[in-house]
């Protein structure tokens, strides 16, 4: 197994992760607002789909930031989109040759974006849905 591997399954890890977060989630969910200047998701997810664009840059320097937020459905369409876009890029060009590249993405936008799987997986926990509880040993998470 090589690193191109396991970036690409830290990606479909984060897929998965996320898409428990923010799948099937209560009805306005996506503006929970807990107060003390705490993200609403909506927020929290449409700064993830910017941190994965900002990973892209790596491999691409004519990627685009998004300024504004639409609706639930499309930043939660963008966020997996995105994903995949890196991932195809990983794919498809390979890791760029600059000094520590893989560790730069694993302990930064890609470590900030499973951070806030985290966040949205509290707040539909406050919201009222927690996630089921699952056996990740018998889940499947591959790369596709």
């Amino acid at each position: 197994m090589n690193e191109v591997y396991f970036l690409r399954h830290y990606i479909s890890t984060l897929k998965y992760r996320s898409s428990k977060a923010i799948l099937n989630t209560p009805i306005n969910y996506y503006n929970f607002d807990i107060g003390s200047g705490v993200r609403t998701p909506i927020e929290i997810l449409k700064h993830m789909s910017d941190v994965i664009r900002y990973a892209q840059t790596v491999f691409d320097d004519r990627i685009q930031m998004v300024v504004q937020i639409s609706t639930w459905d499309d930043e939660v369409n963008t966020f997996f989109k995105e994903l995949s876009k890196l991932d195809e890029l990983i794919e498809t060009i390979g890791i760029p040759q600059r000094e520590r590249i893989i560790e730069q993405l694993i302990q930064g936008p890609l470590s900030d974006v499973m951070t806030h799987v985290g966040q949205l997986s509290m707040l539909r926990r406050m919201a009222g849905e927690p996630i089921p509880r699952e056996n990740f040993f018998k889940a499947e998470i591959r790369v596709e």
